[in-house]
């Protein structure tokens, strides 16, 4: 049995402990001071920058305002002239936010056995919770029996902020043109298809076929939604984060094309051959920092070379590939134009057309963000890709 993460402290001349939960997976704090509305800003950031954790006892208010009074610190802190580099730049960017995340984190709030924070005007978010970390966990209680307090938790206030906002949109959900206008409701850690021009390149390409098709890896299921709107008889969607599967459901169950869509969990493909299979794999290769950012950032090009490689065996002789891929990670100097070339050549794939759109989201028009040039240069493309032996005369 896998015992929950204990975190201790002393309060009152006494020792506590209580479990510890991140879904960032970060580490249970060394070490913990009591902290209330008496704490001022400066103390509050000078300790999480040293290390040490706040646990709060004031009220729940007055922590959002701590919590924002110490990111103001942060953010006042003089900011280096970005390096003429890119891709350096892109790492030096990346750890700036990992060094936000980490001392925003220090800011911790408990919650109850009922996942309810007991603090002077606290937010009901028991829903919020439960909707993130599920029902319970019946193994705590005898885990609990050897030295944590079952009936407490520790959590950060930023991702307990985070949980609320994921519930919020969760519940009023993402409108996706391409499906007319109809939300699409995201869970909490599943990617949001806010960026909706890669959805509308799903909705515009020439469909080989209205029988069968494969959607690796469908997050919240908006591509499946797509194709079955579009047409499509059967779908097989699959992903292997839990998260992913149940929210893929509701919103297909929702969209009213569960008959069409068969979600299913694995790590890829399901068993056998379609005459068209839709991916659209984390876009730039660089290592996750946490496990929510999984759909963006994919160590080593996995998912994108899994899927090209295996792409061969379960497509249909004269079946297409859709692979749906930002070239962001190109103009960060992170992956070669001619590395994704050859992944096709070497995968036994040939170009049978590609469609591009331009990026419609802020940032890409936000001089200010350090990594402004090469989202202003980024283009979105769905890649139409068959077996190389199909034609001798495909456009490329």
């Amino acid at each position: 049995m896998n015992h929950p993460p204990v975190v201790e402290w002393t309060e009152a001349d006494q020792p506590r402990s209580a479990r510890w939960r991140s879904e960032n997976g970060a580490p249970p704090p060394r070490r913990i001071v009591i902290t209330d509305d008496r704490t001022k800003a400066d103390d509050a950031y000078r300790l999480a920058c040293e290390g040490t954790a706040l646990l709060w006892r004031g009220d729940f208010h007055n922590a959002r305002q701590l919590l924002t009074a110490m990111a103001r610190r942060i953010d006042r802190r003089p900011r280096k002239t970005p390096p003429a580099d890119v891709t350096q730049a892109f790492h030096l960017h990346r750890a700036a936010q990992n060094h936000r995340a980490r001392i925003l984190g220090m800011l911790l709030v408990p919650l109850d056995s009922a996942f309810a924070v007991p603090l002077h005007r606290a937010p009901d978010v028991r829903e919020a919770c439960i909707r993130a970390y599920g029902p319970g966990e019946p193994d705590c209680g005898e885990a609990a029996t050897e030295g944590p307090d079952p009936t407490t938790t520790l959590v950060s206030l930023r991702e307990l902020l985070a949980l609320i906002g994921a519930n919020e949109w969760r519940k009023k959900g993402v409108e996706i043109p391409a499906l007319g206008g109809d939300r699409v409701h995201p869970h909490y850690g599943v990617f949001s298809p806010a960026r909706g021009e890669y959805v509308d390149l799903v909705a515009e390409a020439p469909l080989p076929t209205e029988e069968l098709a494969f959607d690796i890896g469908t997050g919240t299921g908006v591509l499946a939604s797509v194709l079955a709107r579009r047409g499509v008889h059967r779908i097989v969607a699959t992903d292997q984060d839990p998260r992913a599967l149940a929210c893929a459901r509701e919103n297909t169950a929702r969209l009213g094309v569960a008959g069409q869509v068969e979600v299913i969990a694995a790590d890829l493909f399901p068993a056998g051959r379609a005459p068209l299979i839709v991916c659209n794999p984390p876009w730039v290769p660089a290592k996750p920092t946490s496990p929510v950012e999984h759909a963006v950032y994919d160590p080593g090009n996995r998912m994108l070379h899994g899927f090209l490689n295996g792409l061969a065996e379960h497509l249909t002789p004269d079946g297409e590939g859709w692979l749906i891929l930002s070239d962001l990670a190109e103009h960060l100097g992170l992956r070669p134009h001619t590395e994704l070339l050859d992944a096709f050549a070497q995968a036994g794939l040939t170009v049978l057309g590609r469609l591009d759109v331009t990026p419609r989201h802020p940032r890409a028009r936000d001089t200010s963000d350090p990594l402004h040039v090469a989202r202003a240069a980024e283009l979105t493309s769905l890649w139409r890709l068959g077996l190389a032996d199909r034609t001798a005369s495909a456009p490329r």
